[in-house]
């Protein structure tokens, strides 16, 4: 059966180039048209080098940008995503990417949001010193394909893809360098691969409707702790079972790890390996 959005256009605020991973997923899932107005200033929402704060938390924020596309293009579709990196959650010596992506349709009166936490990112930084490892950190960023950042006292230069870019800057460098991956998606192929796999995620929501209400979004709206030991029956923090949703009517339902595990091994769990 075809989409409710077949056909119809939905306008995406970016500057970054992000309808190259967002378009073919939309199109793909939902039949759903992808427009970019042209001279949208999303960094006036925020920019990861901190000249511009981020005005509200990611979600808010999101939807600030999704709606000023909304309002340059006039439709009453719209899509956003917005980024935040550093230390993962769960292992903090490992950097995290935090994206997040809505769907808002204001002719059906809601929105539809989705998330990942991932530890495929480029994210980090490197304080130049006579000692720093520099070409072991450019191998680690990703460098030339992935961009730099390049901070020296007030100074900020972006978008630095040639080591013959780099060289220079460092070589007239005065004050103290610090050097940073560039994490805007359209310098950034690791980012803009995680924002496209995070839209296909959305997409497939936006296309799955409620079992109760028959509107779009229905998927997991959180997971549930609690796989028992194989060896001692006690609850571990591993998933047990998800909660699907739906973000309008707020139906739910139980559903099994989608990987029908029942277990979880002693190594796993607190009581057996304290």
């Amino acid at each position: 059966m075809a989409s409710r959005y077949h056909g119809a256009v939905a306008a995406l605020a970016t500057r970054h180039g992000k309808a190259r991973a967002i378009a073919p997923a939309m199109a793909e899932a939902l039949g759903l048209g992808i427009i970019v107005p042209a001279a949208l200033d999303t960094d006036s929402l925020g920019t990861f080098t901190g000249e511009v704060p981020r005005p509200a938390p990611m979600r808010e924020t999101a939807r600030l940008k999704a709606r000023m596309g909304m309002t340059a293009a006039g439709l009453p579709l719209g899509i956003a995503s917005e980024g935040s990196f550093g230390p993962h959650p769960a292992i903090p010596f490992l950097a995290a990417a935090h994206e997040l992506m809505i769907f808002i349709d204001d002719a059906g009166g809601f929105e539809i949001a989705e998330e990942q936490i991932s530890a495929e990112t480029n994210f980090a930084a490197l304080e130049v010193t006579p000692d720093a490892d520099l070409e072991g950190f450019l191998a680690r960023a990703g460098f030339p394909s992935h961009a730099l950042i390049f901070r020296s006292g007030g100074e900020i230069v972006k978008g630095i893809v040639s080591r013959e870019h780099l060289d220079a800057l460092l070589r007239r460098a005065e004050e103290p360098v610090r050097l940073e991956t560039d994490m805007r998606a359209h310098l950034n192929p690791t980012r803009m691969a995680a924002i496209g796999k995070l839209a296909r995620k959305l997409a497939r929501r936006v296309a799955t409707p409620c079992p109760a209400c028959g509107r779009p979004g229905f998927g997991v709206v959180r997971a549930e702790p609690g796989l028992a030991c194989e060896e001692c029956g006690a609850p571990t923090g591993l998933v047990r079972q998800l909660v699907f949703g739906c973000q309008s009517c707020g139906h739910e339902e139980i559903r099994p790890r989608p990987d029908a595990r029942q277990t979880a091994t002693p190594a796993e769990c607190p009581e057996c390996n304290p």
